[in-house]
């Protein structure tokens, strides 16, 4: 086992940065389709076809997610896999061609590097050719490739974040897994302490909570952040089930990242479910909470990851 997202067999992942520009795209593959829900959180979310995935809507599977920086800009880097997915054949036949579904979201990066590259369609399709079911690259790659935490006090007094994986299975054959990209305005906070966040001129850890509550009048903020990921399971789900899943995934980023879903935060997860393992009663429950534990591992992991990187 390899204790990430590929795990979950039938999902590839992707990844294309631009180092100096510190930005890049992460593309989930799901080549024969996946059901898919989706709960964003975040008041501030940059997002493709995430209405298509509410339970009411047509379309039961997607053929991959796409996660990137650029902000909406980066939202262009889904064309490129699109193309890619229709090149190979995969998508909904609608007799003259086949679409793919392709959901996405996308966090802001353009502070941290080149505000003017993005990822863009040219960049979505390099990560198709580099999707692998047997690796997976972590820290300041894809979507993380720009990540930072703890935007407070501004660029200068954040650290270096990333995207990471994380996977658990049962005894009975349950596997859940998380691949986040942590870019949040909190700290991200682990064993009661802060391990990444915002940082005072001499270093220390300012408290980006404490802060706001004791300087409530005096502080001004700017939406430049945003923590997105896809949550995947081995089990059959419905859209509604994986809906519910992707909704308790966040309890994961609010158990470690402080503040969290903020107006400044475009928060957004997806649940893959690949139907795998069949079972009389799908148990939601026991997913979500495998979800958010899986959840909080994948953003510690990230942070560690890149701060070790940075």
């Amino acid at each position: 086992m390899k204790q990430n997202i590929l795990d979950i067999k039938g999902l590839k992942v992707g990844q294309a940065q631009k180092k100096d520009a510190k930005t890049g795209v992460t593309v989930i593959l799901a080549e024969n389709g996946a059901v898919c829900g989706v709960d964003v959180r975040g008041a501030a979310p940059g997002t493709r076809e995430t209405d298509l995935l509410h339970p009411c809507n047509a379309m039961e599977r997607v053929h991959a997610v796409v996660l990137s920086g650029g902000s909406a800009f980066g939202l262009a880097a889904a064309d490129g896999v699109m193309a890619y997915l229709e090149a190979h054949g995969i998508g909904f036949d609608v007799g003259c061609t086949k679409v793919p579904i392709v959901p996405a979201a996308v966090l802001f990066d353009l502070g941290n590097g080149d505000p003017f590259v993005r990822p863009d369609k040219e960049m979505g399709y390099a990560a198709c050719e580099q999707a692998s079911d047997s690796y997976l690259a972590e820290g300041s790659f894809g979507a993380g490739c720009g990540a930072t935490v703890g935007k407070l006090f501004g660029m200068e007094h954040c650290c270096n974040s990333g995207i990471a994986s994380w996977a658990e299975t049962t005894a009975n054959g349950i596997t859940v897994a998380a691949l986040i990209a942590v870019n949040a305005f909190g700290d991200v906070w682990e064993n009661s302490r802060i391990l990444a966040g915002s940082r005072h001129p001499d270093g220390s850890f300012a408290d980006t909570e404490q802060s706001i509550l004791d300087n409530a009048a005096a502080l001004s903020f700017v939406g430049q952040n945003t923590t997105i990921g896809v949550i995947a399971t081995n089990v059959k789900l419905t859209k509604a089930q994986a809906q519910k899943v992707a909704g308790m995934a966040h309890d994961g980023l609010a158990r470690c990242i402080r503040p969290i879903h903020t107006t400044l935060d475009g928060d957004t997860l997806f649940c893959l479910s690949t139907e795998e393992v069949e079972l009389s009663t799908a148990p939601v429950d026991v997913i979500g909470t495998m979800a958010a534990r899986v959840t909080e591992k994948a953003v510690l992991r990230a942070v560690k990851l890149g701060m070790q990187q940075a």
